[in-house]
């Protein structure tokens, strides 16, 4: 039976982590609000792991409801599944950018990633204009805490379940 219990080194369950979440895109993100009461949306990170630090990146609408959240609590709880029940989790601290050339910059990568993860985002109406739209800001995510399990510990019991904090 898998351990549960057991800390993964970030150099180990990073790359794993950034390869599940790649590989299944779409994140259902949580964040609080002052009265503490969670709200959920589907948003599609792009993880960058240079072998020391894991980011995240997510091309967003700076929508009111999302401003006033992470003003008061910003931290986030970043979740993913597919069917094969593979699932990883990341639970992080978030930063707002909203300069140009980090918008163009995440806005690139995005663009130039490779599928399923990479995509135009000016396909998205709201950023017709391109990166320097109003409607487009970039969220940094700063993991604290990773859990990364394959769907085979639930369904045969085999698979090796990963999980890092930071200290």
């Amino acid at each position: 039976m898998p351990s549960l219990a057991s800390v993964t080194p970030l150099n180990r369950i990073a790359p794993s982590f950034v390869t599940m979440a790649h590989s299944i895109v779409w994140a259902s993100v949580a964040t609080v609000d002052a009265d503490s009461k969670p709200r959920t949306r589907i948003l599609h990170p792009y993880w960058e792991w240079d072998g020391t630090d894991l980011f995240g990146w997510v091309a967003t609408v700076p929508s009111p409801v999302k401003r006033a959240h992470l003003a008061v609590h910003p931290d986030v709880s970043v979740s993913y599944w597919t069917t094969t029940h593979d699932t990883c989790s990341a639970e992080c601290l978030v930063e707002w950018y909203s300069d140009d050339d980090t918008r163009a910059a995440i806005w690139q990568k995005f663009a130039t990633a490779p599928p399923p993860v990479g995509y135009d985002p000016s396909i998205i109406p709201f950023w017709k204009d391109g990166p320097t739209s109003d409607q487009f800001a970039v969220l940094r995510l700063a993991p604290y805490r990773l859990r990364v399990m394959p769907g085979t510990v639930m369904t045969e019991g085999a698979g090796e379940i990963q999980n890092w904090h930071a200290s």
